[in-house]
């Protein structure tokens, strides 16, 4: 008789993630943290991770779309503010859109609604330009009957601490915000609160840093790690010198080998890219991934410790393998890493 093995698991930490909020919102003083949880909270489930962050006394999320926002409303309840960054049609009482142009401006003039007014200091994505700034504050009726929550802009280069842009940014934000002197300021997101107390405002707006990516590339971590993902291995295979493993037998083995096969692939989130360069924990000890990630497989060297039985866990990242690693040898960053894990994994959430 078959037995099934079982899929890979995923478990987010959630006592990690706020606490994690905790240690930024106090950072500054007079400043308060909100919580970015754009793309599912990340990957990580905002239907999880929004009530929790809301018990700990979280006021203020941000999502991207209207469809993220309506579905964090309907788990964290009312009360809370929640932005929507994208923009959204003005029939959503319940969520705050953040306006980023005069069009938007004039679409929620004389609504008597709240909103973010998003002014660009550098970044030429979203946000009203110089010249639609100039042309806000010298037209104070544009806005009329809009009740701003906050005005804010966004870093570009926040996590290169000796970037020009970040100084030129906050000098062109707090002349921007000069037109609005009674309105509070949102500047820093998770990087930029690592910049110093000229970089604090009243709402701070941190994501990455929140589920336990290091918002300082190239020094110690200093946020508690947040997910551990571990799949089955489904078989174990002794390769002799010279055979190869997987696809365009891309791996030959140099000496008797011991694979472990994994029950995790491209399908499930774990880059291609990884292909030759990924590692994974097994018994305490770092395993490399050989030959081609493949869409539902990985394939590890075992041989240089006790060798593991099928059914046994091993873990794609967590302690050992933090996401930020995986991201650089994939030549990408942890955001995409942990935004890119897919519906396979078995989710938990942890106090």
């Amino acid at each position: 008789m078959l037995t099934e093995i079982g899929r890979g698991r995923l478990t987010v930490n959630l006592g990690a993630i706020i606490a994690n909020w905790r240690l930024l919102g106090a950072m500054h003083p007079g400043q308060t943290a909100a919580a970015v949880m754009k793309a599912d909270a990340y990957g990580l489930g905002a239907a999880a991770i929004g009530p929790a962050l809301r018990d700990a006394g979280c006021r203020h999320f941000f999502v991207a779309h209207r469809q993220e926002g309506v579905a964090l409303r309907q788990a964290i309840g009312p009360g809370p503010m929640i932005a929507v960054l994208n923009g959204f049609a003005p029939d959503d009482s319940d969520l705050v859109p953040v306006l980023n142009s005069l069009p938007d401006v004039n679409a929620w003039s004389g609504m008597g609604r709240e909103a973010i007014l998003h002014l660009d200091t550098g970044m030429a994505r979203l946000g009203l330009d110089a010249a639609e700034q100039m042309i806000l504050a010298g037209a104070p009726s544009l806005r009329q009957g809009i009740v701003l929550r906050f005005v804010m802009t966004h870093l570009c280069c926040a996590d290169e601490p000796a970037h020009p842009l970040n100084e030129a940014q906050q000098e062109r934000f707090a002349a921007a915000c000069a037109p609005y002197p009674d309105v509070p300021r949102s500047l820093a997101n998770s990087s930029g609160l690592f910049l110093g107390a000229g970089y604090a405002t009243a709402l701070a707006r941190p994501g990455a840093a929140l589920y336990g990516l290091n918002p300082t590339p190239g020094q110690p971590n200093p946020m508690q790690p947040v997910v551990t993902l571990e799949a089955p291995i489904l078989q174990i295979r002794q390769v002799r010198t010279g055979e190869s493993v997987g696809y365009g037998a891309a791996w030959t083995a140099t000496r008797p080998s011991c694979i472990a096969t994994v029950a995790a692939g491209y399908a499930d989130g774990y880059l291609r890219a990884l292909s030759g360069r990924g590692w994974a924990i097994l018994a305490g000890r770092r395993v490399p991934l050989v030959g081609r990630v493949s869409m539902d497989l990985l394939t590890f060297d075992a041989t240089d410790g006790p060798e593991p039985a099928p059914g046994e866990m091993i873990t794609l990242m967590g302690k050992g393998v933090a996401p930020d690693d995986l991201g650089h040898v994939a030549g990408t960053i942890g955001y995409e890493m942990l935004t890119s894990l897919g519906a396979r994994y078995d989710r938990a959430w942890v106090a």
